[in-house]
């Protein structure tokens, strides 16, 4: 923990927290750093906008890449949740006025990002999902779209959009068939369970397991192991993306199913996702007192 209080820290973006070394070789993004009472750990607008933001900025062309330098991009939050995914409320404002272009707007902005956190920002980057608190939904794909999850134990993690008549269309489906059988991964979207980091670790959706409070000793020690052989990962980015690809196309056309979908709901699916909402508000209230 040591090496984590000695990292320089910039604050660019006022919704995420990043603390970076001195070499510039690892990133370790904290979402949520603007967490307050009633502010909703999940995917709002302006995380998005800041998290992709500051992506965008650390992301080299070709040309200023250095060959054989490995990259690190550390996804965690300051929450007690990891991310409770998309914004709920959003959600049931634009369905109600039938606004499917800020919807699908919205949407696309999800998979620019988890689109770019699966390529390794370009190619040079190890992304890594570091869940310390409970991972639902949109915030369950970001994990997922990371190249290796790390979790500690008793975490909950699930996919619960069937809840309200929903889907998650932001890449569950793509990425989870990249880690368990496409059977598996229905069975998971359609039973809307939540299931515990353990769980997911032994189905093999979590890559790495430790205990509560050893997250980001066990992430510092991942990098120290993966910088040492920084070819073989360089060259595993580019061997995923031949072998076992995840287009930017094939997210955007489930992403546009899921917004019609979303489209299609009645009444009672949007009072259930404003039910949520406000059993989250009063959650992030009840945390912060």
């Amino acid at each position: 923990m040591s090496n984590i209080e000695k990292l320089q820290r910039t604050h660019t973006f006022p919704t995420i927290r990043v603390q970076v070394p001195a070499d510039g070789s690892a990133h370790w993004l904290y979402m949520h750093a603007d967490a307050g009472p009633g502010t909703r750990p999940c995917c709002r607008s302006e995380v998005i906008d800041d998290i992709w933001g500051y992506m965008a900025s650390i992301t080299l062309r070709e040309a200023q890449r250095n060959q054989g330098r490995l990259r690190h991009l550390v996804l965690a939050s300051d929450a007690s949740a990891f991310n409770l995914g998309g914004d709920l409320d959003l959600f049931a404002q634009l369905i109600r006025a039938g606004d499917r272009e800020r919807l699908l707007g919205y949407a696309r902005r999800c998979i620019d990002g988890v689109h770019h956190l699966h390529t390794g920002l370009g190619g040079d980057v190890h992304t890594i999902a570091l869940v310390q608190g409970d991972a639902l939904g949109g915030g369950l794909e970001m994990a997922l779209a990371c190249h290796t999850i790390v979790a500690e134990e008793g975490v909950g993690m699930g996919l619960p959009e069937v809840l309200f008549g929903l889907f998650p269309g932001m890449g569950a489906y793509s990425f989870l068939c990249k880690r368990v059988s496409p059977r598996q991964a229905e069975k998971m979207i359609l039973g809307g369970e939540v299931y515990s980091s353990e769980e997911m670790y032994r189905m093999g959706v979590v890559d790495v397991l430790v205990p509560k409070g050893q997250g980001e000793s066990a992430v510092q020690e991942m990098i120290r192991q993966q910088q040492r052989i920084p070819h073989s990962y360089l060259a595993m980015n580019q061997v995923r993306r031949i072998g076992q690809p995840v287009s930017y196309d094939e997210l955007m056309g489930i992403t546009e199913v899921w917004v019609d979908t979303a489209l299609a709901l009645g009444d009672k699916s949007l009072k259930t996702m404003e039910r949520i909402v406000r059993a989250q508000t009063r959650r992030s209230a009840s945390e912060a007192a």
